[in-house]
């Protein structure tokens, strides 16, 4: 068990609307979040003396959204550089300082426009470019990935329109999905590739938005039991990797388990990171909730509608997996008793558990 389980909770949510041109800065979308994430916690932005955010230098810093929240005597607060991989350990670096007696009510937020403004798919993916050819941003590498990793399973174009058609299904009743509409394995094969095996509909949403959350040591709210960073050589480093399949959590699994002390049985509600489709099925396979060698029949027969059942990033929106996150919070005040969530870059990322 970790010292600070159960120790933070997440009090409030909030988030901004997902669209494709939100003609706002990020500076607006994130304050916007921010105020949303206080009210639902039923706090002040005042009574905030932390306040954390990830990002790609692509949002506005923690001290320009705490200027504009008239926090005034701003305690703790860190940019902290990175993208997905920090979506579920933001957590606890939260749940750590409230741990530490460092912070009592703690704002975490991103805010990009994803999609008017810096956009992923140009974001290098390091010094690993140099080694494949034609690898130019994370859809190639992953794409590279993705091809290895069908061929090792046995899955294919039916089993990843199986994921995006449920998460499209799921996302049916949401307002705030930027894509509600049905897609049938005609119209998923008839959209055009990225990068093989990834067609556009297999990658995640290009959105402008904002989310935030407030961690709280002195307010109610979905508990924060177990938090695990971590990775290795494998996709996001195939120059070394001995399986380029390998993402996070490969890693980061077996050490959330360890951590929690906690069962892959125990969980009720699953929001896993889905940037790509493949990645799903990767996911559940690693964090034990379904057999490998069961993956083909419990995607084609649909069992795995439990998961994102707000569409996830695939449908939702694609605010860097904290909206995720927040529909974790989300599930567990709706009765839910464990949340899985995930941050996924690559080979590397993180995973944490909400409890009721």
């Amino acid at each position: 068990m970790q010292p600070f389980a159960g120790r933070a909770a997440v009090a409030g949510i909030g988030m901004t609307a997902l669209t494709r041109e939100s003609g706002r800065t990020e500076l607006d979308l994130a304050v916007e979040a921010c105020r949303t994430a206080c009210a639902d916690a039923g706090i002040a932005p005042a009574d905030v003396d932390a306040v954390l955010s990830y990002h790609m230098n692509d949002s506005a810093p923690v001290t320009q959204v705490a200027r504009a929240l008239r926090i005034d005597r701003l305690g703790w607060h860190n940019d902290i550089a990175g993208g997905g991989t920090q979506a579920a350990s933001i957590l606890g670096d939260a749940a750590l300082l409230i741990h530490a007696g460092l912070a009592r009510n703690i704002l975490i937020y991103r805010a990009l426009n994803g999609r008017s403004g810096k956009r992923m798919n140009t974001v290098s993916t390091g010094p690993q470019e140099r080694f494949t050819y034609g690898m130019a941003g994370p859809i190639p590498l992953f794409a590279l990935a993705a091809t290895r990793y069908l061929h090792d399973t046995g899955l294919g174009p039916e089993h990843l329109h199986a994921v995006v058609a449920q998460s499209r299904d799921n996302a049916k009743t949401n307002p705030r999905a930027l894509r509600r509409e049905p897609l049938s394995f005609e119209d998923y094969l008839a959209k055009p590739y990225v990068c093989t095996p990834l067609r556009t509909a297999d990658c995640c949403q290009e959105t402008d938005g904002a989310c935030a959350l407030l961690v709280s040591g002195v307010l109610g709210g979905p508990r924060i039991q177990a938090v695990v960073r971590g990775g290795g050589p494998g996709c996001s480093s195939m120059d070394r990797a001995p399986d380029v399949t390998a993402i996070f959590s490969e890693y980061v699994a077996p050490m959330l388990w360890e951590a929690s002390g906690m069962r892959p049985s125990d969980v009720t509600a699953a929001l896993p990171y889905d940037a790509y489709s493949w990645l799903v099925p990767r996911q559940l396979a690693d964090f034990g909730l379904v057999r490998r060698e069961d993956l083909g029949p419990y995607l084609l027969e649909r069992r795995h509608a439990w998961l994102n059942p707000h569409g996830g990033l695939l449908s939702e929106g694609y605010v860097h997996g904290l909206n995720n996150v927040a529909q974790a919070v989300r599930e567990v005040r709706d009765g839910r008793e464990v949340a899985l969530v995930t941050g996924f870059g690559g080979s590397y990322g993180s995973a944490a558990l909400l409890v009721g």
